[in-house]
């Protein structure tokens, strides 16, 4: 990408979802978009995002991948390569406003307008600390003081944080299927996954339920063993026969949900919402409180399956869970519309 063929959109993406809400937020427009994928080292992940790329490629997108995490040199020159593109870049759309990588490449860039599409439920904590001119940290870290790492970047963070606030030089745009609060000068465009529906489906339903894993444990936020006994209920409770696995999650942790739940584990190669939009599928999807609870009745629309979400009681919560863990992941399923919400487990 030299800069005489600088696109007037430059989109970075680090995951999947993130690259399907590109798709949807591109769906109606007529831009001249590069994806440029910061390519992770999970598998998993990884082998998502190649699908996910040659869908964008079959829907007109160019699509750059970069070995952006690599080696130590990596980074280096990642960001070199792509200097002067983001320099002449007339809009930026990016997926993660937290990630350290992204912020960096903001420094860069000078274009009059910035798009942020969702990665998830971070979105929701996202423009609530814009709006409130905070630093951008994760829901789920721990609360307290920043480590090193944290105050050595800070000077990055904030300069990305300026860039992400609205100017009289630029526009702001946050395209979300996502409750938000709102923020001073950001526009808040809605994503009701017009191009999955148009793209895919409508599915095949089959009977029983189908359960959609988290990685909720993978982050420490919620004890191993307690997450085991809940999917064990709900799939007791429910008919429960497939666990589809969160791209995080561990093989260990996989592994003994499949020995001790006898649930059949399936990892996707696509996004949840795809993989339900074009099914088979349960009548009944079960959740603990996550994206999907907002994602997958949009997606699909339309047809009987019904989206089924259970809270996170405390006790579930690790010694080492944020402080505002609990509160979130209440508002998460508590802004959840279309969905059934389950209050309590059946002992195991």
């Amino acid at each position: 990408m030299n800069a005489a063929s600088a696109p007037a959109t430059l989109a970075f993406v680090e995951s999947p979802v993130q690259l399907l809400n590109v798709l949807e937020w591109a769906h109606t427009k007529t831009h001249d978009i590069t994806v440029v994928v910061l390519s992770p080292t999970d598998p998993m992940t990884r082998g998502q995002l190649r699908r996910m790329a040659e869908l964008a490629r079959g829907d007109g997108m160019r699509v750059r991948w970069e070995e952006a995490r690599g080696g130590p040199g990596a980074p280096f020159q990642t960001i070199g390569g792509l200097a002067s593109a983001l320099r002449r870049a007339e809009r930026i759309v990016i997926g993660d406003p937290f990630s350290r990588y992204v912020q960096l490449l903001l420094t860069i860039t000078s274009a009059r307008d910035l798009v942020v599409v969702d990665d998830g439920t971070a979105t929701m904590e996202f423009i609530s600390q814009l709006a409130r001119g905070e630093r951008l940290v994760r829901w789920h870290r721990r609360g307290g003081r920043p480590g090193a790492r944290d105050i050595l970047f800070a000077p990055v963070s904030a300069a990305a944080r300026r860039r992400l606030t609205p100017s009289a030089t630029r526009t702001v745009e946050v395209f979300t299927s996502m409750p938000v609060d709102t923020a001073p000068g950001v526009t808040v465009t809605a994503n009701d996954f017009a191009w999955t529906r148009a793209r895919f489906g409508p599915p095949r339903i089959t009977g029983g339920a189908d359960l959609v894993g988290t990685s909720l444990v993978e982050t420490g936020v919620v004890d191993a063993d307690q997450y085991v006994a809940a999917v064990i209920a709900l799939a007791r409770a429910h008919g429960a026969t497939r666990y589809f696995a969160h791209r995080r999650e561990s093989t260990h942790k996989l592994h003994r949900l499949a020995v001790e739940t006898g649930l059949e584990i399936v990892r996707p190669e696509l996004p949840l919402e795809l993989i339900a939009r074009r099914g088979p599928i349960g009548r009944t999807i079960l959740s603990f409180p996550s994206t999907v609870v907002h994602t997958l009745p949009l997606a699909l629309a339309g047809t009987d399956v019904k989206v089924a979400v259970c809270d996170i009681d405390p006790d579930w919560l690790t010694a080492h869970a944020s402080p505002r863990a609990q509160g979130f992941l209440a508002g998460v399923t508590g802004t959840a519309r279309d969905v059934h919400r389950l209050q309590s487990l059946p002992a195991t």
